[in-house]
């Protein structure tokens, strides 16, 4: 069956691969991807207006193109796998965060599996410090960059862009990748704020120096400033690790969830139309996500799954002997949940048991 034949028998543009019919909209939006694709799914034909407005923001990135024929298969089973990355490029506004070195990594990665029916989700962060075997890749300007052993998980991108990036990750897991959605500093900042900020709740005090967040123990209605910081704050919680700060990241992608799901924009055109503008320019998705009505496709496939459906884990790893500051993939565990994932299936217990956490369990909730 060819790709056009497939979208074709799905649903038409924005359904993408190996999706079913999209769930009814619900106010119960709860976006696993980013905030920048949950307010898309509640404009509804309001937005018509502004399309060609909005569709200027998004700048998509041809993933296929890129990387050919040379992917795990293409299984239509109705489930979805997306792979969402927080770039730490430091270029234009996004200087403030660092130096501008003249490239980026991918500072939070996150592998989302979409269940079929698209009731339920399981989310995989995989540390930017873990230790892989980085595949050959495209550079995107027509050049190769070599594979390299035991390469950091985030300078796949910082080597080949995009589509380096989403190789290695179907590299580790033998699943290949619907869909690639990129969210910058300056862009998330901006949403955040747009949406009256998000609420979370921290069990100690966090105060980190490098990311210039104090909070004191208690609930706490986090700006867009705020919000970045929690979610790259590391030196001071847990043991300090990459871990521990994917345990704020997940922790604050659930408050987020809820936030989106209960806050009321469908009788308020301004602050839609301020959301789903900043959403727009905070991301960089795949082409074929790269306007308001394939995201809103996209996004309204989505719509049935709530912070409580979303299961969400790190990808079970060690601390490398030969360098403590970096970790490396439990094989059987890792196989475990990349197993689980591409037979749609939840992800058993045992696959996290005896993984290094970062000891930041419960700072937020």
């Amino acid at each position: 069956m060819t790709e056009q034949s497939k979208s074709a028998r799905i649903g038409g543009a924005g359904s993408g691969r190996r999706r079913k019919p999209p769930a009814p909209r619900s106010r119960r939006t709860a976006i696993l991807v980013s905030g920048a694709v949950a307010v898309l799914v509640l404009g509804g034909a309001g937005l018509g207006y502004v399309y060609v407005k909005l569709d200027g923001n998004i700048k998509g990135v041809d993933i296929n193109a890129q990387l050919g024929n040379d992917r795990p298969d293409d299984v239509d089973d109705g489930s979805m796998d997306i792979l969402v990355l927080g770039s730490d490029s430091r270029a234009g506004d996004n200087g403030a965060y660092g130096k501008d070195e003249g490239g980026a990594r991918s500072d939070t990665a996150m592998v989302v599996h979409v269940y079929e029916g698209h009731k339920k989700a399981s989310v995989v962060s995989v540390p930017r410090d873990t230790l892989v075997d980085r595949p050959s890749c495209t550079d995107g300007r027509g050049g190769t960059v070599a594979g390299e052993q035991r390469a950091m998980f985030n300078t796949a991108y910082e080597a080949g862009g995009p589509a380096c990036a989403v190789k290695t990750v179907e590299s580790m897991s033998g699943i290949r990748m619907d869909h690639y959605i990129e969210v910058d500093f300056t862009g998330f900042k901006k949403l955040i704020d747009e949406l009256g900020g998000v609420e979370i709740t921290t069990t100690t005090a966090i105060k980190d120096d490098k990311s210039h967040l104090d909070l004191r123990p208690g609930t706490h209605t986090l700006d867009g400033e705020q919000s970045l910081g929690l979610v790259r704050t590391r030196k001071s919680v847990g043991d300090g690790s990459d871990l521990g700060r994917i345990q704020l990241q997940q922790a604050f992608m659930k408050a987020f969830i809820d936030q989106v799901k209960d806050v009321g924009v469908l009788g308020n055109p301004t602050k839609l139309l301020g959301l789903a503008d900043a959403a727009t320019k905070a991301i960089t998705p795949d082409s074929e996500l790269d306007s308001v009505q394939e995201l809103m496709g996209f996004a309204k496939g989505l719509s049935g799954i709530g912070a409580q459906n979303v299961h969400m884990i790190t990808l079970p790893v060690e601390y490398d002997p030969r360098d403590l500051n970096r970790v490396i993939p439990l094989e059987a565990q890792s196989r475990q949940v990349w197993t689980a994932l591409k037979n749609d299936r939840p992800i058993p217990a045992s696959a996290t048991r005896d993984a290094a956490t970062g000891k930041a369990d419960g700072v937020v909730r």
